[in-house]
């Protein structure tokens, strides 16, 4: 199983950008955490059809709304199963983004560290969610295992079907 870790614009600077906010923690924290959260699916994913074997994760983050548009586009020519993408402050206003997520057909769960509903009104509408199959917001890292966990269940359930 391949899954993409999309982060946007800002989160290059986690553990420096407004840790009150965001923590201390850095984006090469997340991704170590989140390695090491994906060998847990090792043995946990073999159906009858042996599809998946285990969760193959590949890390992109680009300040960049092309750039982010361009990664999403190779996932589908790559075959990629699944995305996990945080948007940052691109969720609220890149419609090319949200069309970039439709049109790739891959899954998508979108996570934010903060809850972004408790923030400044600006930031409490999301144009990317209606094209994900999921939000999850304000658990910190956590929230990409959540999306972990839920984009794994959710893609062995579809390789049965």
């Amino acid at each position: 199983m391949r899954i993409a870790v999309i982060n946007g614009p800002n989160l290059n600077f986690l553990g420096i950008r407004e840790p009150q906010i965001y923590g201390y923690e850095t984006l090469k924290d997340l991704e170590h955490m989140l390695k090491n959260e994906s060998e847990k699916y090792k043995h946990m994913l073999k159906n009858e059809s042996e599809k998946y074997k285990g969760v193959e994760l590949e890390f992109f983050q680009s300040n960049s709304e092309g750039a982010l548009i361009d990664f999403m586009q190779q996932c589908y020519y790559n075959k990629v199963d699944g995305i996990i993408m945080n948007p940052g402050a691109l969720t609220h206003y890149s419609y090319a983004l949200a069309d970039a997520i439709k049109s790739v057909s891959i899954p998508v769960v979108e996570v934010h560290i903060s809850n972004i509903h408790a923030r400044e009104s600006f930031r409490s509408h999301s144009v990317t969610a209606a094209n994900s199959i999921g939000i999850i917001g304000g658990f910190g890292f956590d929230g990409y295992t959540m999306a972990l966990a839920g984009l794994v269940k959710y893609l062995n359930q579809k390789s049965k079907e």
